[in-house]
């Protein structure tokens, strides 16, 4: 435990101070984040994500990730250029718009923000979907993209997600949809309460004992793995570690933490990870043990080995996209609350579908 140091700790004092210009910076970023992601579901995800569905699974997903990715795209240009955090990439240079699972340590709740950097590099920001916990399907607007975009909601009882997985898995076997599924093995986010019962788990079972990150559970990563075997690339192997403390949500938002952030990138092969499931497994536990190692020596050396893969995101192009979507969600807003009553209504009916969608976990079928 001790091998963590101080700089990873929530504890940790903060890179920034939360000035009244930071908080006020935050607030205007946070609703413009909202609103532009309202604007978004109900103008495009609607029609791309439901109307084309009807028409073509295929198409409707390529015109949603187009939609979708330059919407996601607002995140990293948030954290890299507004907020002025570096995300340094070591390991391997992966290529880009492979067919990929990708798996990776679950430290904090922002996590899975940060694997949109790698993939806006890649350029696969609108085709990554996660395995998550169905509680945040509840959540207003955001649930309602997660839903569109096709993640996995679980309730973390294998009894229970079992059926959902795989029929969400079987839908995602066309190898010209691009793919990127991130899960988190642990199934919940790191603290030191969840560690010490994880590593009394491991003793009791003849299990290694990980100080820095939790045992995995390999029931979801084996259903994921062998339902997409014949259609994926490869698997990437994501370990994140945090300066100078692991951030929260606000910590994003406001802009006082993190400073750095370090992915280490490991690509293989589907033909290097076995078949059988208990195979998969112990492949799985050593894989959370190199993890471990490679945390211990990051929080040590303060750096993953290799460092500098990626390079940075184009301000440019990063600025560019903000325009364009603040143009379009201009547009948008003015039709909604200055334009014909119809657009009122048709506002209304597809929140009114959204929220039902969602509740239910539906989505259309093709006619054909």
């Amino acid at each position: 435990m001790e091998v963590r140091g101080a700089f990873s700790s929530n504890d940790g004092k903060r890179h920034r101070e939360l000035t009244p210009l930071r908080l006020i910076r935050g607030v205007v970023c946070l609703l413009v984040l909202l609103s532009t992601a309202f604007m978004t579901l109900v103008y495009c995800g609607f029609v791309s994500a439901v109307v084309l569905r009807l028409f073509s699974i295929h198409y409707s997903r390529k015109v949603t990730s187009f939609f979708f990715g330059t919407w996601l795209a607002l995140w990293p240009f948030l954290f890299e250029k507004i907020n002025k955090t570096k995300v340094m990439f070591s390991g391997e240079t992966v290529p880009a718009r492979e067919r990929v699972l990708l798996i990776a340590n679950h430290r904090t709740e922002v996590d899975w923000m940060y694997l949109w950097d790698l993939a806006s590099r890649k350029g696969c920001l609108g085709c990554i979907k996660y395995v998550l916990k169905s509680s945040l399907m509840k959540l207003p607007v955001f649930g309602w993209g997660f839903h569109i975009l096709e993640f996995i909601s679980v309730e973390r009882k294998w009894e229970v997600d079992e059926s959902n997985m795989h029929q969400m898995l079987s839908s995602f076997k066309d190898p010209r949809d691009p793919l990127w599924l991130a899960l988190f093995p642990e199934g919940t986010d790191y603290s030191e309460q969840k560690c010490s019962r994880s590593q009394k788990y491991a003793a009791e079972h003849s299990l290694p004992i990980l100080n820095n990150v939790l045992l995995p559970k390999t029931k979801g990563f084996y259903a994921c793995l062998e339902d997409l075997r014949g259609s994926l690339d490869a698997v990437y192997d994501m370990t994140i570690g945090y300066k100078p403390r692991c951030p929260s949500l606000l910590d994003n938002v406001f802009g006082v933490n993190p400073s750095e952030v370090h992915v280490h990138v490991r690509r293989i092969a589907l033909a290097d990870i076995p078949t059988s499931e208990e195979e998969v497994s112990a492949w799985l536990m050593n894989t959370f043990q190199l993890k471990d190692q490679l945390l211990s020596d990051f929080y040590s050396q303060r750096h993953f080995p290799r460092q500098g893969t990626e390079g940075d995101l184009s301000t440019l192009k990063c600025l560019v996209n903000f325009v364009a979507i603040m143009m379009l969600i201009s547009t948008f807003t003015f039709f909604t609350f200055f334009s014909s009553i119809w657009f009122k209504i048709y506002v209304s009916l597809v929140c009114c579908y959204l929220s039902s969608a969602t509740y239910f976990n539906v989505r259309p079928k093709p006619l054909q």
